[in-house]
């Protein structure tokens, strides 16, 4: 196709915030290729026209997202903003996560993200041209409570970013790691969030006093998903999109804090961090 209509493939795309993405790059008059574990689900809330297509993907395998991709290229010719949104959240004290549901979330959040960039890196180098943007989490620059597999995926997912906007520069490709704050999505559900299943006594209270607040918090969110997705529509059209983008103003203030904690602390352990130079060959 030879118009000016980008084509976006999101991964997760039947309900929360890659449903919004989607509809927000369809009203700007893009074209999307809408995936999700269950084709039909997708369908159901976008339904396929002339510019948009629902495929089934689930992303821990990689073969299925290969053939995604293939059938997306066929279909609409390029691929121009890839949305790596599928995941889910794995809470819990670490000690009470069997290590089965540990694997489960890297493959999901991590090796997930990694087969679908891994299967569209071949078209947008081609192209010399492309977006990705790697949907991470607040929880990918910090610390929460309970919250310790879900963030080793997340710091993964901006360590793998950070390194992949290096290597895909020289071909025109961009990569922006989304760092969302608290939205109103189906994540902290019980459809979607999942827990620890093996409880230790001397965690009990500290657990059940943090698994309260987040199950406070399930759907009044402040984040809107929607104005994400115009968001990202947004910056898909600059000409030097960010390397990270902090969505929602939640999100601003728990980075802020972070970057000034960690540089404060840089500067109060500057001497000790110094002391461990030795000397140097010529000095020698």
């Amino acid at each position: 196709m030879t118009d000016n209509k980008k084509v976006w493939f999101v991964t997760g795309a039947s309900r929360g915030l890659g449903l919004q993405i989607a509809k927000a790059a369809l009203d700007a008059g893009d074209r999307v290729v809408a995936t999700g574990r269950d084709a039909d689900a997708v369908k159901k809330v976008l339904p396929d026209t002339d510019d948009s297509l629902a495929l089934q993907l689930d992303v821990t395998d990689a073969t299925q997202a290969d053939a995604a991709v293939a059938k997306a290229v066929d279909h609409f010719g390029r691929i121009d903003v890839l949305v790596n949104n599928a995941g889910y959240g794995q809470l819990g004290v670490f000690e009470e996560i069997v290590h089965e549901k540990i694997v489960r979330q890297f493959d999901t959040n991590v090796h997930g993200t990694m087969h679908v960039t891994r299967a569209v890196l071949p078209t947008m180098r081609s192209q010399k041209s492309g977006h990705i943007f790697n949907i991470s989490s607040i929880g990918g620059a910090l610390g929460f409570d309970i919250a310790s597999i879900y963030c080793a995926t997340k710091f993964a997912v901006e360590g793998f970013s950070e390194c992949l906007a290096l290597e895909v520069k020289p071909f025109n490709i961009g990569v922006t790691i989304v760092e969302p704050g608290f939205f109103r999505t189906d994540f902290l559900d019980e459809s979607s969030i999942r827990y620890s299943d093996q409880p230790i006594g001397d965690y009990a209270e500290y657990a059940k006093a943090t698994q309260g607040f987040y199950q406070s918090q399930n759907h009044v969110q402040a984040g809107d998903p929607a104005k994400l997705g115009a968001a990202l529509v947004r910056l898909s059209r600059e000409d030097e999109a960010p390397l990270r983008y902090a969505a929602g103003s939640d999100a601003f203030e728990y980075l802020s804090g972070a970057y000034d904690a960690r540089k404060g602390e840089l500067a109060k352990w500057q001497d000790l961090s110094k002391s461990t130079d030795g000397a140097t060959a010529s000095a020698a």
